[in-house]
């Protein structure tokens, strides 16, 4: 009997203490960046958000991140430029579909609320580590997460050896994500 009581207890902290599977969704979230271009702020969404979450605050080291948002998405209130930003100079979108986010690693902060994430970014099939700070809100029966970061467009080998544009991208994530 103690051990049918043992084993009980044991499936049910497991049930309880697993991560949530969510799912990302577009409606409620926003993928924005900022760029200079000419001295200037530029800056536009990316939407098309697919891929899947595992979070459990409380056992946060078992999250896990794999996101994609589709690259010919991009819109900067400008058809003109967001057509050439389409173009092989700067995300090829014929032939990298999806700007892809795999995390490596979640650790909590020292504040209530917040957390670290690492993990590999890939843009037209060149992958970088990048780590950013971030907040995970409960909400509509999923998690509001977000978050934001820098990254040298050059790394990634967007704008080619443009002049006029910044090195220097900011990105700035609210990624809303339901259960799935």
């Amino acid at each position: 009997m103690k051990i049918i009581i043992t084993l009980f207890t044991l499936f049910i902290v497991a049930v309880n203490t697993h991560a949530q599977n969510l799912q990302p969704v577009d409606e409620g979230s926003k993928v924005h960046f900022v760029i200079k271009n000419f001295g200037i702020n530029a800056s536009g969404d990316l939407s098309g958000l697919s891929g899947s979450i595992k979070f459990d605050p409380a056992n946060f080291a078992a999250s896990v991140f794999d996101v994609s948002v589709n690259a010919a998405s991009i819109d900067t209130d400008n058809n003109a430029r967001d057509n050439h930003l389409r173009k092989e100079e700067y995300f090829d979108v014929e032939k990298y579909k999806t700007i892809h986010f795999q995390s490596t690693k979640v650790t909590r902060s020292s504040k209530a609320g917040r957390f670290f994430l690492f993990g590999d970014l890939t843009i037209k099939g060149v992958t970088k580590p990048i780590s950013f700070p971030f907040s995970a809100t409960a909400k509509n029966g999923g998690y509001l997460f977000e978050g934001n970061f820098e990254i040298n467009r050059r790394d990634f080998g967007v704008g080619g050896s443009s002049v006029s544009m910044a090195d220097k991208l900011k990105v700035q994530l609210s990624i809303l994500a339901k259960a799935s």
